[in-house]
């Protein structure tokens, strides 16, 4: 899996950040969705965020392990020594929002909105010491120092993450810091227990991932959708490092752009903008026999490229009441001109029902809506038009010939 995934099913973006003040921290987090003709069953938004942090560093291991890191420019400073054996809120203690929380992202333009879930999946910095590992526990090495320093023996080193925190790949150490990262499951407080006596230490920034859970951009009007969501930080916060490791930031806010770019396109082969109504056999039979044919018809097929939702409506260059017309000026007659629409495999009526010689009338009040379930391109479209049965005898008289003619207008609109 590569850097701009998460978990299977979820989206997982990355987040730049943007400094604002020293009392909050504000990341924009972009994604956009442009309709794909090498993948259309693909209804998902694309991260156009840069990578950074530990994955940007250790790429192989995150995408080994599913996930991908923020760096934030956030510290966190210890008040006072940290105590062996002490309790976990005065231990490097991380509890991070793992539980999926909701915002409402709002169309800048139409005002529609619709609602994303985030989650924090993993956490992780490099802490540094105020002394060497090795001098704080009388170790022979750095390796042997860090592990010692923390609960857990062999495993404390900060590699190996605290239950319900999990291991995600790898760690990295020099003398007197270690960088570490954590998957989180669960909103629980992860703990390190000290060993020995820290006199001082700090988190020299702040890496976390997340996973991002996004509505269907099909059902999702074209334009920019934004919207916010703030979390506190410090004791009792969101982010939560216990009560000595302090932040310097109090809050952290996620600014969420969407875009949402459609495509609704209708190709009219050479010549499909002029339309023959002919009987089913042609017209011999009226022309050597006088045998009236039941109806005149004609199915015109298009290609049609949509990932929206779009309405359909008719505009008549003549009317006869509810439908469009055909007319022959020499003899004053008009006879209705049926019109309907077949749509293929992918797209619907707002119920979800599929769409065969479904009937197009004349007027806005009349339009009908439809939907994709997936990108369609460059699917066939089909318009039937048809003079129906109850036409043909005030069409077609024996001996009186003539020409039936008129204009139709179909319109297909993403405006719904």
């Amino acid at each position: 899996m590569n850097l701009n995934t998460c978990l299977p099913g979820w989206l997982c973006l990355l987040v730049l950040f943007v400094p604002t003040s020293a009392e909050a921290v504000n990341q924009e987090i972009r994604a956009s969705f442009t309709p794909d003709s090498a993948n259309p069953q693909s209804n998902k938004f694309i991260n156009k965020t840069p990578s950074s942090g530990y994955c940007a560093d250790a790429p192989s291991e995150c995408r080994d392990n599913e996930m991908f890191s923020i760096r934030l420019p956030m510290r966190f400073e210890s008040n006072r020594a940290m105590q062996p054996d002490d309790v976990s809120r005065n231990s490097a203690m991380f509890k991070v929002p793992a539980q999926w929380r909701t915002l409402t992202v709002t169309n800048v333009a139409t005002q529609e909105s619709e609602k994303v879930e985030v989650r924090i999946a993993g956490i992780g910095s490099r802490y540094a010491l105020s002394d060497t590992a090795a001098n704080l526990t009388g170790a022979p090495s750095a390796a042997e120092g860090h592990r010692r320093l923390w609960s857990g023996g062999v495993a404390g080193a900060w590699v190996n993450a605290p239950p319900p925190c999990l291991y995600s790949g790898v760690g990295f150490y020099v003398d007197h810091a270690f960088r570490f990262f954590w998957k989180t499951p669960v909103e629980a407080a992860c703990v390190k227990t000290a060993k020995f006596l820290i006199p001082a230490m700090s988190y020299e920034y702040l890496d976390f991932a997340y996973e991002l859970r996004t509505p269907n951009p099909l059902g999702m009007s074209s334009g920019l959708y934004t919207g916010d969501l703030s979390y506190r930080i410090g004791p009792g916060g969101d982010f939560d490092m216990g009560d000595v490791m302090l932040p310097t930031d109090s809050d952290l806010t996620l600014s969420f752009v969407l875009d949402v770019q459609h495509t609704l396109k209708v190709d009219i082969p050479p010549g499909g903008n002029k339309v023959q109504l002919v009987p089913a056999g042609g017209w011999q039979s009226w022309l050597q026999a006088g045998r009236r044919p039941v109806r005149l018809f004609r199915d015109q097929t298009f290609n049609i490229s949509a990932s929206t939702r779009f309405k359909m409506q008719l505009i008549c260059g003549i009317g006869l009441f509810p439908d469009c017309a055909l007319e022959n000026r020499d003899e004053n007659r008009r006879v209705q001109l049926h019109v309907s629409v077949s749509l293929p495999n992918g797209l619907t009526d707002l119920s979800g029902q599929p769409v065969r010689h479904r009937r197009l009338m004349p007027g806005p009040e009349n339009a009908q809506q439809f939907q994709p379930g997936f990108y369609v391109d460059r699917a066939p479209e089909i318009l039937h038009f048809e003079v129906a049965p109850d036409q043909m005898e005030v069409m077609l008289r024996p001996g009186v010939g003539g020409t039936y003619s008129g204009s139709v207008y179909v319109v297909w609109d993403s405006e719904v």
